[in-house]
């Protein structure tokens, strides 16, 4: 073997796993931490809801904000307009066009739920309540929806 086979050889072992890494790492699809994208605020972009006739309706009427911290808390306010009503669920998240809870929350990556641990609210029967959410990402928003079969209402929150 000549000199220069000895020493390409060897290098050619060393350079092309590193190679074929660095090109898989490239087309390898973002995964980024389920939780590390939900920390931080977020403000409300629209809500979906089901009217009293049965039909979904996209609001964007209202303002709000949801937040989740490294430490595992969270903390969610919509206010919405003085004329709009009370969507009608099964269970009431509002008072006077205003809603309020803090807690803190989990999440399971295997069915895409975060919980909401409910410690304080302003609708004091949400208190010790554990509210699951359906999420998923869509570039800068975040989309949450009930996971109950009987709600029927989506809201989607663009990160700060």
């Amino acid at each position: 073997m000549t000199r220069s086979l000895r020493i390409a050889v060897p290098l050619f072992m060393i350079v092309a796993p590193l190679w074929l890494h660095a090109q898989t790492a490239a087309a390898a699809p973002d995964t980024t931490n389920v939780r590390e994208k939900l920390l931080g605020s977020w403000h409300l972009v629209s809500r979906d809801e089901q009217d009293a006739d049965g039909k979904i309706r996209t609001r964007t009427d209202a303002v709000g904000v949801i937040m989740y911290t490294s430490d595992g808390h969270m903390a969610v306010q919509i206010m919405v307009p003085e004329k709009s009503e009370a969507p009608d669920n099964p269970v009431q998240y509002q008072q006077g066009g205003y809603e309020a809870y803090q807690g803190t929350y989990s999440l399971d990556e295997k069915t895409h739920t975060v919980t909401h641990h409910v410690e304080s609210a302003l609708v004091r029967s949400l208190i010790g309540k554990d509210l699951t959410r359906v999420y998923r990402f869509d570039g800068k928003r975040l989309i949450l929806k009930s996971s109950r079969s009987d709600e029927h209402w989506t809201i989607i929150w663009e990160h700060n």
